[in-house]
């Protein structure tokens, strides 16, 4: 068992302390300097002795490397190409376009052959002379004809869907879009609101600093101190919160975009700005029909269900299928040809025929709804944005300064004792309360720009 010698040595020098007027400062008591110094020996080693390498400093442990940061249109970027919810619903258009090759597929020709009367139960007139002049051979080959276009309608109904699924998939990225600005913009916000926290924490700190001078002072009481103090329990929690939003906001950007395409740690670039809208509600609603893949999808929708009442109409048609046959028998050969064709004299395909009728109306029904629900979105999400802009413009004409004015007043007057403690911690409260709700309403407002761009189906807004 190792045993550890520690020789300690005691250093033990008095002085008189200088007069201190402060509550903290013992009078006529003697100054005590401790220092304590430590020697580890082993016996194994004799006078050896055993050191604990200090810790590497920063410098020594190497510069750290830069974190990632990217914008939200590389954001964007990443989360198209990247996204599992997307890249599944991507397979959708491959599957339609494998539908496309089945639909594009011609009937295969069928190949028959029997034999008869064979003396299989009497094996001693199995001879060639018996089967040449007693059995007969048949060997035919058929194929079914289409008709009615069958084949050229069938193509055009998967390519139609096709097209229709393709737009379906632009919408899903549409939609992404959004999700990832709107999540970006959640990070801005947390990143705004964690930096602001950190510094209105570092500037009460410098209020408790002066609050301690001034209670040493005796200008203000131990009652008041502490409550400045407890205060300072608000500006830590609001650092932490502030931390752990914007850290769970990243995380939930990273999902959009794809966990393997940036690192754990990685940082986004941009603030929180604010840009006057100049946009007009006509021009965007005119581009809305235009753009947006859902309202293209209800339209090509109604290209689709025609081309499935065409196809129906086509399917009602009878097929013809005609076989040719060779044949030997008794020790003759022969040709013959056959045809079957279904007389349509009461399956016709009505019913499916009618139902595609319904279906194409339906078709129509849904554009128009897609067309009038794009015109909703957009008079909403501008009207949105007016009113967001409205707000953030009255925080900057006036709001935001008074409120800085206020606190600066009020701190100015507390340290020269001309205000209360009452009156230091309402400013503190209302700065801070306006601050983050002026954050907040620029969040909202490039909120309702993303929206708009949503509702629009475009991120180029004039």
């Amino acid at each position: 068992m190792l045993r550890t010698f520690l020789p300690l040595t005691l250093i033990i020098a008095t002085s008189a302390f200088a007069q201190n007027p402060s509550h903290d400062a013992l009078p006529d008591s003697p100054g005590v300097q401790v220092t304590l110094r430590a020697q580890a020996t082993s016996p194994s080693t004799g006078s050896g002795q055993t050191s604990i390498p200090p810790a590497p400093t920063a410098q020594q442990a190497g510069p750290r490397a830069p974190v990632q940061t990217i914008t939200v249109d590389q954001a964007i970027t990443l989360a198209l190409a990247n996204n599992p919810n997307l890249k599944a619903i991507r397979t959708q258009v491959d599957q339609n376009r494998a539908q496309e090759i089945t639909a594009g597929l011609r009937p295969n020709p069928v190949l028959s052959g029997d034999s008869q009367f064979l003396p299989i139960f009497n094996p001693s007139q199995f001879t060639s002379d018996t089967l040449d002049s007693l059995a007969q051979f048949d060997l035919g080959v058929g194929y079914l004809f289409e008709r009615g276009g069958k084949r050229k309608a069938r193509l055009n109904a998967a390519r139609d869907a096709t097209a229709v699924t393709a737009s379906q998939v632009a919408d899903a990225e549409r939609t992404l879009k959004f999700n990832v600005a709107q999540q970006f913009i959640n990070v801005l916000l947390a990143k705004s609101n964690l930096a602001f926290a950190e510094q209105d924490l570092n500037g009460f700190q410098q209020t408790v600093n002066i609050s301690q001078e001034r209670y040493r002072a005796g200008d203000i009481s131990e009652s008041d101190l502490l409550k400045i103090k407890i205060q300072m329990l608000q500006f830590q929690t609001d650092v932490a919160s502030a931390r752990v939003a914007k850290a769970q906001a990243l995380v939930t950007l990273r999902q959009l975009m794809g966990y393997d395409s940036v690192p754990r740690e990685y940082d986004v670039a941009g603030d929180l700005a604010y840009e006057p809208m100049t946009l007009s509600l006509t021009d965007l609603e005119a581009r809305a029909l235009k753009e947006r893949p859902d309202v293209r999808a209800a339209q090509q929708g109604i290209t689709a269900a025609q081309s499935q009442v065409r196809l129906a109409k086509a399917n009602g048609k009878q097929d013809l299928d005609l076989t040719l046959n060779f044949t030997h028998v008794s020790g003759q050969s022969s040709s013959s040809w056959f045809f079957n064709i279904p007389l349509p004299i009461f399956d016709r395909n009505q019913g499916e025929i009618k139902r595609t009728l319904f279906a194409a109306d339906q078709a129509k029904f849904s554009s128009t709804s897609a067309e009038e629900g794009a015109l909703a979105d957009v008079r909403n999400a501008y009207e949105s944005a007016l009113s967001n802009d409205e707000i953030v413009k009255l925080y900057t004409s006036g709001y935001l300064k008074q409120s800085e004015d206020s606190r600066e007043i009020s701190n100015y007057a507390y340290k020269g004792g001309a205000a209360t403690l009452l009156d230091l911690l309402d400013a503190e409260r209302s700065y801070r309360a306006t601050q983050l709700a002026y954050r907040q309403a620029l969040a909202t407002y490039m909120l309702s720009i993303e929206q708009l761009r949503q509702a629009v189906g475009t991120r180029s807004l004039p």
